[in-house]
This record gives structure tokens, C-alpha cells and sequence, in this order.
């Protein structure tokens, strides 16, 4: 399993996945997005205080829900019931993990945020090669982008304490076995003490 040294800041990107308010609401209980969202701003503020470059991934579709396929079980339940659209109060990033002014957010309309965005673009002019993530849900965007940015050969640091899912004992499975396989898993504070100016 991979394990967490020093991060060079200035070469790692956190991504900031999904805390949407659909997201967090329609699939979760209300004490589990609770647990969710409630690390997040202290993790956003580490990052930014370190020089972190911080990417804001969204999923979002135009209304009617032109871009997903029959084919697709998970975002043809969204569009059943009208989820996540673009500039809906829905898809719009929960207040605690906002975007500030000239922070990217990347628009994406799968599961992945690589798949159909100019996220790999984004990060390759800025030289990263470290990607931190966090994010919901473990079981879908978390596994997916750790799946797709391990064959892509980034660093990764998955932290924990920022992720969940409705199924607990799948969050519980995927970071401990799954996931650990292909990333560093670990806290909020552990990460912060892998960041310059941090003592371990």
C-alpha cells in the first residue's frame, strides 16, 4: 500500500468532488452528509494555505438531461428525477466546500471527472503530479477517478475523512482494501503534517 511523505505543494492539486447539494442530499441520510461535508472547509483551508492548487469537480446537465443514455442506470435515475441540473439550487457546491475567485471548477457529465472534461489538460499545464482527492461517494467518483488517475500515473492521496457514502461498510471496505491498493489513504490532519512548514 502506498504510504503518505512529503508533498510538494506546489506540484499537487486537490480535487474537491461532488459536494453538491444533491448530492449530498437526495442519497444520503442527513446525519451522513452531516459527517460528509463537516471536514471539508478545514481540509480546503490546509490546501490554500500550503499553495495547493484547489479544483472543484461538479457533475451538472443541461435541463432535460440531454446527455444521458438510457444505457446509463445511475444518471438515468438522476434524470427520472431531476436532479443535478445546470444553475439549479441542486447542483450548485455546498457553501462549505465553495470555490473562491479564480479557483477552477470542472464541469462533468459522468461519474468520472476525467471522461469528457479538460481536467487532465488543467492539471498537466500546471506540472501536477499529485492528485489529493476527496469527495462523494466513495463508490463513485472517489473509486473512479483513483481508478482512472492511477493509469495515468499520478501520485495519489486519498483523504478519508473528506469522503463517505450512503453504504458505510462499502466506504469502509473500498478505503481500507480497494482503494489503499492504488493511494495513500489518510485524514485531514495526517495530510497537513506531509505539507511544507508542517512538523510530522
Amino acid at each position: 500500500m502506498p504510504e503518505l511523505s512529503h508533498i510538494d505543494s506546489r506540484s499537487a492539486a486537490l480535487l474537491g468532488m461532488d459536494y453538491q447539494v444533491d448530492v449530498l442530499t437526495r442519497f444520503m441520510t442527513a446525519a451522513q452528509s452531516a459527517d460528509a461535508i463537516a471536514c471539508v472547509p478545514d481540509l480546503i483551508a490546509t490546501a490554500r494555505g500550503a499553495g495547493m492548487m484547489v479544483i472543484h469537480v461538479v457533475v451538472a446537465f443541461r435541463p432535460g438531461h440531454p446527455e444521458v443514455s438510457p444505457n446509463n442506470p445511475v444518471f438515468s435515475a438522476v434524470k427520472a428525477n431531476g436532479m443535478i441540473v445546470a444553475g439549479s439550487e441542486g447542483a450548485a457546491i455546498h457553501p462549505a466546500a465553495a470555490a473562491r475567485e479564480g479557483e477552477p471548477i470542472v464541469v462533468k457529465h459522468r461519474i468520472s471527472p476525467f471522461v469528457g472534461t479538460d481536467l487532465e489538460t488543467l492539471l498537466r499545464a500546471n506540472g501536477i503530479d499529485t492528485l489529493v482527492l476527496a469527495g462523494v461517494h466513495t463508490s463513485g467518483v472517489v473509486l473512479s477517478t483513483v481508478r482512472q488517475a492511477g493509469d495515468l500515473d499520478y501520485r495519489l492521496v486519498v483523504v478519508r475523512d473528506c469522503c463517505a457514502d450512503p453504504d458505510p461498510e462499502v466506504h469502509a471496505m473500498l478505503l481500507d482494501i480497494v482503494i489503499a491498493k492504488q493511494a495513500a489513504v489518510v485524514t485531514t490532519a495526517e495530510l497537513a503534517r506531509a505539507l511544507p512548514g508542517r512538523s510530522s
